[in-house]
């Protein structure tokens, strides 16, 4: 049986931490782990997912759940409350429910500290690795003779295929995420990863293989999949490099005063086309195996030698395409393929492309060193080890990037997949705050220390090595991350939600919640923040932004908006601006100026943004209504009301008109990538977006002028509660870069949680 391990460095002498590895969550396969029972009720969650897979496709992450719930002898022992129809919510009614919530969710904090969860979605994270394991461990004859099963071993296997059949679409193909259209990029990565894990021609549960293969070539073969899945077909050896628009490495030889310099794009855009840049230009192609001869077959519709690979460059099936190239972007792509690639293959430039090569993987190394061979996400993770085994099969940073593979796998009932990177200091940050504002410090003190602890050690305590600057880099000292310390890639609205922890647990008693955070460390997580404030008063969330806008126009990709640049956020400006209000008020005396400057600019960039029905445009939720809830909250921190501040008054509107017929809030993830309020399907209601929508009204002292809607709100949160003190698994709510959906599964806890332990503090109840 799986069973999750926390802070658990193992004993690879390739791994190292820079906190004793706090935050760290993998898994392991036990078969002796667990009695007959416990066995049972893993398989009945994962035959209840099967069979409801087309309703709700995020799991309900119970395995680790199970797990935890069971090892720490959990049971509810609050009686679960209701509140018929009308009935007046009193407020016992609505505490007890808050407390219900809160000992479960307490329940489930790890050992160190952070409450885990998946934290994925995408149906292109987890085939390339598995793609890329096979390909080079092939190599060294582990493949051939068995050896693979240390890498993947068979129970991994198994799940991984789970995943994939439980999340084929009812067409037989893939979506960009479990809850997408199926698109070529996915089916194709899909169908392949089940070829290479052993599914025959027509195996797989459910006719898997053959469904995938039929989409496939009903949407016109593979010469359609977009630009990146040319890339990885074509390190594959199922696609010519030559049916790819150059990724040229002399491009890290540009001069800083270039708008196209790499320092200048979007951090996750230059990770990806840094090892990707190595890769194209040592043509590095996989062993072509038996299998890659019969997928060459299966994929096209023409005969593989027979294809005229120029002309498939640009051709990207309907169903992926969501950023259409412009004709000048084409003809900019031509110009490096028809004129200047063919000189730098060829003597005496042959000689810069070498240097080109060193200097991108120099780049490469500094990047995997400062994050402990993790590197900023999943896709980056796996280009980056493949660029260091093409480079020295036998080489320490490659078997350094293997020991971290464990720190992306996750398995829930719908089986294994590949996470972004983890978001453990994120969720634990909410975590806190909400199970702070339940005012149940006698209940869960130990819970909150724990919690303390973690946010304390998660903290990033230096800047990256060396001359980073000339890195790209930015500063990270006094930052938290989106997972762990090791990870070491600063988010801007993470270090806000953290020093905000930080903060309001320094208000507390130190014998019940432990030692607050010294003040030279809170100082240096403000630091963080003003320098990531740009001109307009927004905040960038990796690195300053500046680059002209223009440059979006020239984005590689088809299937995201706004990778080239980095850009402002409404979620990491407002919680900012909540942040150093705060932090001024404790200290007072420490760069008021400059803090008061950045408030003042903004609350003036939120104002600006606002679009005309009142919302705001949220990027890394689901959508207006978390970035109301953001909004709403920043500018009332600013000393913004509803009477002064017409953008609140507005924002309120857009949040009450938005309310559904059920008395919750519910809206597709459809909003980000077509940027307008969609609701969900049948208008029904989704309890995080509730919990977000009744937290923004609070903001703006809804519960003065009229609490009717926030009273229905917390009725439909009272009522949505289970019998354990859990909330049922709905929507994935999470984004990212517009199109790419996220599964933040703690969501479902902490908001909510967060929702009723604001309406029972600000919202007179008899």
């Amino acid at each position: 049986m799986w069973r999750l391990k926390i802070a658990d460095g193992g004993n690879d002498p390739y791994i190292y931490s820079t906190n004793n590895f706090v935050g760290r969550q993998i898994w392991e396969f036990d078969p002796d782990y667990g009695t007959p029972e416990e066995r049972a009720e893993v398989e009945a969650a994962r035959e209840n997912f099967w069979k409801n897979r087309y309703k709700v496709q995020a799991s309900s992450d119970l395995l680790w759940r199970m797990q935890f719930l069971r090892g720490g002898n959990f049971k509810q022992t609050i009686a679960q409350v209701k509140v018929e129809d009308g009935e007046e919510i009193t407020k016992e009614t609505a505490t007890t429910a808050m407390r219900r919530a809160a000992h479960f969710f307490s329940a489930l904090q790890a050992n160190d500290g952070h409450w885990p969860a998946e934290n994925a979605g995408p149906l292109f994270f987890l085939p390339p690795l598995v793609g890329l394991l096979i390909n080079t461990i092939s190599v060294f004859c582990l493949y051939v003779t068995g050896h693979l099963d240390s890498v993947l071993p068979r129970e991994y296997r198994k799940e991984i295929l789970r995943y994939l059949y439980c999340h084929q679409n009812e067409d037989g193909g893939w979506g960009f995420h479990i809850e997408g259209h199926s698109t070529m990029f996915c089916t194709t990565f899909s169908y392949i990863c089940m070829r290479i894990l052993g599914v025959g021609l027509d195996g797989g549960k459910d006719n898997a293989s053959a469904r995938g293969r039929k989409w496939i070539r009903d949407h016109g073969g593979v010469t359609f999949i977009p630009s990146w899945g040319k890339i990885w077909l074509s390190i594959l050896g199922l696609f010519d490099w030559s049916g790819c628009n150059p990724v040229p490495p002399e491009f890290w030889f540009f001069p800083s005063f270039l708008p196209l310099h790499p320092g200048r794009m979007f951090c996750y855009c230059r990770l990806v086309y840094m090892p990707m840049s190595y890769l194209y230009g040592r043509r590095f192609v996989g062993p072509i195996t038996p299998l890659i001869l019969e997928l060459k077959q299966e994929l096209f519709l023409q005969p593989y030698n027979e294809i005229n690979w120029k002309k498939v460059r640009h051709l990207c099936a309907k169903e992926d395409l969501y950023y259409p190239h412009s004709i000048i972007q084409d003809l900019m792509w031509d110009s490096l393929y028809i004129c200047i690639e063919p000189l730098l293959t060829r003597w005496p430039f042959n000689k810069l492309r070498q240097k080109a090569l060193e200097v991108t993987m120099k780049h490469i190394h500094y990047e995997d060193e400062n994050s402990r061979y993790i590197t900023i996400g999943c896709i980056e993770k796996s280009l980056c080890m493949l660029a260091c085994w093409v480079e020295n099969p036998n080489g320490d940073y490659f078997k350094k990037h293997l020991a971290r593979i464990p720190d992306y796998i996750w398995v829930a009932e719908d089986g294994m997949t590949m996470q972004t990177f983890g978001s453990q200091a994120w969720d634990t940050s909410f975590a806190l705050q909400a199970l702070i504002a339940c005012n149940m410090t006698n209940e869960i003190g130990s819970i909150l220390k724990k919690g303390h602890e973690f946010i304390k050690e998660s903290q990033v305590k230096e800047n990256p090595s060396g001359d980073f600057k000339s890195m790209f880099r930015h500063i990270s000292k006094g930052s938290w991350t989106f997972s762990d310390q090791d990870h070491g890639w600063k988010i801007s609205d993470g270090t806000a939600e953290g020093l905000k922890c930080c903060l309001l647990l320094s208000m507390m008693p130190p014998e019940i919640v432990g030692i607050k955070m010294e003040s030279r460390r809170l100082f240096d997580a403000v630091n963080i923040l003003l320098s990531l404030q740009c001109k307009n008063g927004g905040l960038a969330i990796w690195e300053p932004a500046g680059a002209p806008k223009w440059l979006e126009l020239l984005n590689p990709t088809e299937f995201f908006a706004d990778v080239v640049l980095e850009h402002e956020y409404v979620e990491c400006t407002a919680t900012s601006i909540q942040a150093l209000v705060f932090f001024k008020k404790l200290y007072p005396g420490h760069r008021t100026n400059e803090i008061n400057n950045f408030i003042t600019n903004a609350v003036r960039f939120i104002e600006d943004i606002q679009r005309p029905d009142g919302s705001w445009y949220g990027s890394w939720g689901s959508c207006f209504t978390y970035g109301a809830w953001f909004s709403l909250g920043g500018l009332a921190a600013a000393g913004k009301t509803y009477n002064n501040c017409l953008a609140i008054r507005r924002g309120v509107e857009f949040l009450l008109n938005s309310q559904g017929d059920d008395s919750g809030w519910g809206e597709s993830w459809l909003s980000n990538p077509k940027e307008k309020y969609i609701p969900l399907e049948g208008n029904r209601s989704n309890l995080v977006q509730t919990a977000w929508a009744l937290m923004g009204l609070l903001h703006s002292g809804q519960a003065e002028r009229d609490p009717t809607p926030l009273h229905k709100a917390a009725k439909l949160l009272i009522n949505s509660q289970m019998e354990d003190g859990d909330f049922p698994q709905q929507e994935v709510t999470g984004v990212f870069k517009k199109n790419g959906m996220l599964h933040y599964a703690d969501y479902r806890n902490i908001f909510p949680l967060w929702a009723l332990a604001e309406y029972v503090r600000w919202v007179p109840l008899p």
